[in-house]
């Protein structure tokens, strides 16, 4: 896969129905919907992401992966072995997740596409210069929990994928008032 283009401009809406409409407080009438710079912030900054896929029976699959944003996509990866690698073998369709975990602050954010995997020998090293960089000691000190992730993506142990965006969703709470925007790509 080629590194993807980022799309700085996405179609950005704010759904109504789950945001000022169903917030009877004052001052939800002036809801508006999170700017994507704010959402990419956020994504960029996030350390823990919830990928979602699907197994060949269906099922669903969730599990949590450090993520990082390059070049208009988050980058991911996985042993070649593992549940998800083999879900996205079959679907390639996925989620990734990340967010708050309180009910009156914070914004949660939902990125849908397809995981592509990472073949292109420059863009892998871009990949693992962005996961040292977001993620420092936890993948470059000998200590850390990812160390050795590098040398692994490198020597082909595990698989890396882009997922550029093809809808993401942000769900805010800010001390009662919800907002709910979909951007699309």
């Amino acid at each position: 896969m080629s590194a993807p283009r980022p799309t700085e401009h996405p179609v950005t809406e704010l759904d109504a129905r789950y945001s000022s409409a169903l917030n009877p407080r004052p001052g939800a009438a002036d809801v508006t919907a999170t700017e994507w710079a704010e959402a990419l912030r956020r994504l960029t900054a996030a350390e823990i992401f919830w990928v979602s896929t699907v197994r060949p029976d269906g099922r669903l699959h969730v599990t949590p992966v450090i993520a990082a944003w390059h070049d208009g996509a988050l980058y991911f990866s996985t042993g070649r072995a593992e549940q998800k690698a083999r879900n996205l073998a079959h679907d390639a369709h996925c989620a990734l997740t990340t967010g708050a975990n309180a009910l009156s602050e914070g914004l949660d954010l939902v990125v849908e596409g397809r995981a592509e995997p990472v073949a292109d020998p420059v863009l892998l090293e871009e990949v693992i210069t962005a996961y040292e960089t977001k993620y420092g000691p936890h993948i470059t000190s000998p200590e850390g929990t990812f160390y050795g992730l590098g040398d692994e993506l490198r020597g082909g142990d595990a698989v890396v994928y882009a997922v550029a965006p093809v809808t993401a969703y942000g769900f805010g709470r800010d001390n009662g008032v919800f907002s709910h925007t979909r951007w699309t790509f």
